[in-house]
């Protein structure tokens, strides 16, 4: 007598662990991915840092007043760039200044007589609390770097950062 045997039923898997897992790390990499700002994305210029391996700390994110000097690459003209991290104060010391239209973003293009006001004003708003730093590119003469630092040695802002890139020499 034959056995009767019983229908093949197909391989079954479970998809829902899989789909679990996958919109963790999708939600994962979301939030632990640091996108471009908006000051990187209107930038219109490169700036190539000279290198150091001196001091390996990072500048601060918060309360940051930032001065670059940098080689337009639409005119080829060297240019003061100023841009504020706290969204606060930057606003108030747009304001106050009536050169600086009212759209301004969050960097702009600046000449040597607003600089002085912006530094002085980014100082008042801040209550002394901002930190400054020079993101300057190598190509340019060290007149522009001087001329800066003699504008914030007059308003008493001796303490500053200079932005470089660290030095691939392996120390």
């Amino acid at each position: 007598m034959p056995k009767i045997k019983k229908k093949r039923t197909g391989f079954v898997l479970d998809m829902t662990p899989l789909v679990d897992i996958a919109f963790l790390l999708l939600t994962f990499f979301m939030f632990t991915a640091k996108f471009k700002s908006d000051t990187e994305n209107e930038q219109k210029f490169v700036i190539e840092r000279p290198k150091s391996s001196a001091d390996t700390s990072k500048l601060g994110e918060k309360d940051l007043a930032i001065v670059k000097i940098a080689i337009d690459t639409v005119n080829s003209d060297t240019s003061y760039y100023y841009s504020i991290s706290n969204e606060d104060v930057r606003a108030q010391v747009y304001q106050a200044i009536p050169t600086i239209p009212a759209d301004a973003k969050a960097m702009i293009a600046v000449d040597s007589a607003t600089l002085d006001r912006l530094i002085i004003e980014t100082r008042l708003a801040s209550k002394y609390k901002v930190k400054f730093a020079i993101d300057a590119d190598k190509r340019i003469e060290f007149k522009w770097v001087a001329d800066l630092m003699e504008i914030m040695r007059k308003y008493k802002q001796t303490e500053f950062q200079f932005v470089t890139d660290k030095e691939g020499g392996g120390l």
